[in-house]
């Protein structure tokens, strides 16, 4: 089984791929498989969201992409800038895990919140995108990937220059 144990820098090579959905990539140990199914094992630090596009090194010196798995998710787009605004209001309220986009938002498919956001006059499509929440106001750092949109939708992420 390969150990992963430790971020390391952005690589222009790597070894193999972990596709996670959200909900992995918030823990820190557990065992699931690489892309190429070979087993793998998780020890990283606790407390950081694994983002899309981040490296992992494993104890053998081998290099691994963490990549968002296309998950469950509902896509909200509104007439408006401010109607937009409102929804995200009311989903943050409810400290609802939140993707802002341009002229858009998503959140995990949800029906209670969905039926919400509708009753707020809100356009709602249920599609199997990546999830890449906001990291939060108080998380450290925000080096995580952007989405790449055509027409408003994400077709894949690629890495934001200049954060980190």
């Amino acid at each position: 089984m390969l150990i992963l144990t430790e971020r390391c820098a952005a690589a222009e090579r790597w070894d193999a791929d972990l596709v996670l959905p959200y909900e992995l990539r918030q823990k820190s140990r557990f065992r699931t498989m690489l892309a190429s199914g070979e087993e793998v094992g998780l020890f990283l630090e606790r407390g950081e969201v694994l983002r899309h596009g981040v490296f992992l090194r494993a104890e053998d010196g081998r290099v691994v992409r963490v990549m968002a798995k296309p998950e469950a998710v509902l896509d909200i787009s509104c007439a408006t800038p401010d109607a937009l605004a409102r929804a995200a209001y009311h989903l943050g309220n409810r400290h609802v895990p939140l993707q802002v986009g341009p002229g858009w938002l998503r959140i995990a498919q949800d029906h209670v919140l969905r039926l919400m956001v509708e009753g707020l006059g809100a356009t709602v499509v249920a599609r199997e995108a990546p999830f890449e929440p906001e990291a939060g106001a108080y998380a450290a750092g925000h080096s995580h990937s952007a989405p790449v949109t055509h027409g408003g939708v994400i077709h894949e992420f690629a890495p934001r220059r200049g954060t980190g």
